[in-house]
């Protein structure tokens, strides 16, 4: 996770969310990625989008099922998805994100079990390195604020 929050803060300083990923497989970094929406006008690219994207790039569209991602942010719905369409087998997550996260909100993509196609749902675990991540956030907010 700590990989995840140095990402997170080139990501920041590059003016975006402070959200950095990581898809580990055996021990082995096979994608990353920082979040960029912000400074490049794609909201497509979110770090874990982005790390998925890198894994592909990288040779690994049949190993993602065996895969960790870890993630200084909660994936939202959008990388939720796509999460669950590589089946991507464990989720670690630092913060979590209201009203859209992919877990905690009521649009739980990660753990339905709803779509036949997904199967089971990824072993998920919050609240790792919570306090950096949030402490990464406040200073979003604040860049934010001054821009205003």
């Amino acid at each position: 996770m700590n990989q995840c929050l140095n990402l997170a803060k080139s990501a920041l300083e590059d003016g975006n969310p402070p959200v950095g990923a990581l898809i580990v497989l055996d021990g082995k970094v096979i994608g990353t990625g920082i979040e960029s929406g912000k400074s490049t006008g794609d909201i497509t690219n979110h770090a874990e989008i982005l790390a998925v994207r890198d894994a592909l790039k990288n040779g690994y569209s049949d190993k993602l099922h065996l895969s960790s991602m870890y993630t200084t942010h909660e994936p939202c719905i959008m990388c939720s998805y796509m999460i669950r369409h590589h089946k991507i087998a464990e989720i670690i997550y630092g913060t979590s994100v209201a009203y859209v996260g992919g877990n905690t909100s009521k649009y739980n993509v990660l753990a339905t079990e709803d779509v036949p196609k997904w199967g089971n749902k990824p072993k998920i675990i919050g609240d790792v390195c919570v306090d950096e991540c949030n402490e990464l956030n406040a200073q979003f907010l604040e860049l934010l604020s001054k821009s205003k």
